[in-house]
């Protein structure tokens, strides 16, 4: 075994492939290129996501519902993707090596594109007295460049952060302390590029053109990939640990065929490698747990098994490829509880932008895009993190004696609770806005003599139950996966804002096809000063608080994951 004090005990290499060196890689050394490229690339993102819905509704001439729909079908796809960048990742290639790949597809192929069909004639719509259309092939080549966006951002979102939180050595407890702070700087560094974006790509986009406003973010893009590269010599790499999906499907298989053999009491009988390390490259053992026991027949050796000089994988399988199995099916509870704030969370890039474009948005001569607002939320973030990790850990580990202050999923359920309060809060205001409507008894006005300020408190308050929930999900999903399925299951986690959008966008097709019929505007018409979307953000706090109770029974079961010894 290579000496703790000099080689790193949790299997990375370096670029050569060889032992990384402590004093060399990794830790905060290597983090600024991994943060700087996470910055750029967020910016890149939301620069072109953030205004989206209002792109798609002027420029290319939707409705409200159509152009929110496919704003949260794209954004979804955009979370589900990762599945495949992290299954390539996890398995063949490496995180390093999928980031820098999946990379080059983002900018090259995909922003590049967008850039193109917002710019060149021909490729971008044709507008005549603040009314635009765009033919068939405008728009086939407008989603084309989104979706091969989202292909690009499939393997750079599920590995950036796995990639790294690898730089610290879990079996180091100096490192593994500071490995907590990373995910809220993590977090941090997309919040500074989501805040540029809003801001001021937001406002080149609605007063100097979409060419620049997509533009911009495709050289950023361009920038990131620079950012990244650069960090190479510094980084600390996990070894691919082979199909997380075999490993798993031989679990089943062999459990299934063993279904009539006993688990025998004493777990210590349950077969496993002999060395300390685990057979499974990059992985640490498990210790075998007493939930699930039906798949602990994987693990237990017949008479056929052990005549055997090595075992068939599809008929014994060791403790640790069992737990593999087991965490993941502890995770998925918790991980479904994700859903419904991912849902109210998808609000803020249609519904809240909708709203705000009913608002008064003037400021002396200048006019507010509604979507800038969404900076609120960045800076609420950017002001959050360091409170609490600066203030609010210390304050909490009085209390709880525990080292990061909140255990994970105390952590998540407090951002549950606030994000019931920011969605009631949403529907208070739509309250307040409709009742101006009827003062005024105008609907046909643009903008209702309401500052669009109103909007602020929401976008800070869910801006506090991102830092509680998101980067709990973050940290839960990275400490608490087999480690060698860290990106499958940040991935996983992923793909919670997916199902959220999803979700954001399955709701409103239902709501508005029962509350359209017999010729009523429904709750979400084109012009929202009939409507009432205020019901549709009272029937989200509900389903909040209904989710937050189950959440708290599925976390008081939970029982984390236990490593022992070192990776291969």
């Amino acid at each position: 075994m290579s000496d703790p004090a000099i080689y790193t005990q949790d299997g990375t290499v370096d670029h050569t492939g060889k032992p990384a060196i402590k004093a060399k890689t990794g830790t905060w050394r290597a983090c600024p290129f991994i943060l700087g490229n996470e910055g750029c690339e967020r910016l890149a993102y939301y620069g072109m996501s953030t205004n989206l819905v209002n792109y798609m509704k002027y420029r290319l001439h939707q409705s409200n519902a159509v152009a929110a729909n496919n704003v949260t079908n794209w954004t979804g796809t955009c979370y589900i993707m990762p599945l495949l960048g992290a299954f390539v990742a996890d398995a063949f290639l490496g995180r390093y090596r999928v980031i820098a790949v999946f990379s080059a597809i983002y900018v090259v192929q995909g922003m590049t594109l967008l850039t193109l069909s917002a710019s060149v004639g021909g490729l971008r719509p044709t507008c005549h007295d603040n009314q635009c259309h765009a033919n068939d092939g405008q728009v086939a080549v407008f989603f084309m460049s989104l979706y091969l966006i989202a292909l690009g951002t499939g393997g750079i979102k599920p590995c950036v952060l796995s990639f790294g939180a690898d730089q610290f050595d879990d079996a180091d407890e100096y490192e593994k302390k500071k490995k907590s702070s990373f995910f809220n700087w993590f977090y941090l560094s997309i919040n500074i590029g989501a805040l540029i974006a809003s801001s001021l790509l937001v406002w080149i986009q609605e007063n100097i053109g979409w060419g620049w406003g997509f533009g911009i973010p495709t050289v950023a893009m361009a920038i990131a990939i620079i950012s990244f590269l650069a960090g190479t010599r510094l980084y600390r790499n996990q070894k691919p640990g082979g199909s997380p999906l075999t490993r798993i499907a031989q679990v089943l298989v062999a459990s299934i065929r063993k279904s009539r053999v006993l688990v025998p009491s004493d777990k210590s009988l349950l077969y496993e490698t002999a060395e300390e390390e685990s057979a499974i490259p990059g992985s640490r053992k498990l210790e075998s747990t007493d939930e699930f026991t039906f798949f602990d027949k994987a693990a237990v050796e017949t008479e056929a098994d052990k005549i055997k000089t090595h075992p068939d994988p599809w008929k014994l399988c060791s403790v640790t490829q069992v737990e593999e199995w087991k965490s993941i099916i502890r995770i998925l509870p918790i991980w479904a509880t994700g859903i419904i704030f991912a849902t109210v969370y998808s609000q803020m890039s249609t519904m809240f932008i909708l709203q705000g474009d009913k608002m008064d948005r003037r400021v002396g001569s200048f006019k507010i895009p509604a979507a800038a607002l969404s900076l609120v939320d960045t800076l609420s973030v950017i002001f959050w993190v360091p409170v609490y990790d600066r203030l609010i850990v210390p304050m909490a580990r009085r209390f709880t004696g525990h080292d990061q202050g909140f255990t994970q999923l105390q952590r998540i359920g407090i951002g549950l609770v606030i994000s019931i309060i920011a969605i009631a809060t949403v529907a208070v205001v739509e309250i307040k806005r409709l009742e101006q409507v009827r003062i005024h008894d105008d609907y046909d006005l643009d903008s209702i003599p309401m500052s669009i300020f109103w909007q602020l408190p929401q976008y800070f308050i869910i801006g506090a139950a991102e830092v509680f929930t998101v980067i709990g999900h973050l940290e839960f999903f990275y400490d608490q996966a087999p480690d060698a399925m860290r990106s499958m299951c940040n991935a996983l986690a992923l793909t919670i804002s997916a199902l959220g959008s999803y979700s954001s966008t399955l709701l409103v097709i239902i709501v508005t096809h029962i509350t359209t019929t017999n010729g009523k505007p429904g709750w979400i018409p084109d012009n929202l000063n009939y409507g009432h979307i205020d019901y549709l953000f009272w029937l989200l706090a509900i389903l909040s608080l209904i989710n937050f109770v189950v959440y708290l029974f599925i976390a008081n079961w939970y029982k984390y994951k236990r490593p022992t010894g070192n990776c291969k």
